[in-house]
């Protein structure tokens, strides 16, 4: 499933906030994630300033490729919407499982290394 990042099918903006649309994005993009257990949920989308801010949870947490899927998060918003221009991919320390994370990937609390994850 493609998801017209300009939210609508026509290339208008169905009036969905840029936060509804990298949630719809990242859902039907990175359904590994899920289907490996892990959980995403977009913390900050400010359409104003082209920041959009995702944060990795669940089994995310102490995975060997948890940097490489950032990467590509970072590389294909940017790419697939024209009104992103920074990307920050949170990726928590491993060990951080369970109701304390974004459990579902929505809410909850989340503890992160002391490395910043945009170190790539």
């Amino acid at each position: 499933m493609d998801i017209d990042p300009s939210g609508g099918s026509d290339g208008k903006d169905s009036g969905d906030t840029l936060h509804d649309r990298v949630e719809r994005w990242l859902v039907a993009q990175m359904p590994i994630i899920q289907m490996h257990g892990g959980t995403s949920a977009v913390r900050e989308a400010n359409p104003a300033t082209g920041e959009v801010v995702v944060e990795l949870g669940g089994t995310c947490s102490g995975c060997g490729i948890s940097d490489v899927t950032a990467q590509n998060i970072r590389a294909d918003l940017i790419t697939s919407f024209p009104d992103v221009d920074n990307v920050t991919v949170r990726v928590p320390s491993s060990g951080d499982h369970g109701d304390a994370t974004v459990e579902g990937g929505r809410g909850g609390e989340l503890r992160h290394e002391t490395e910043s994850a945009d170190h790539f």
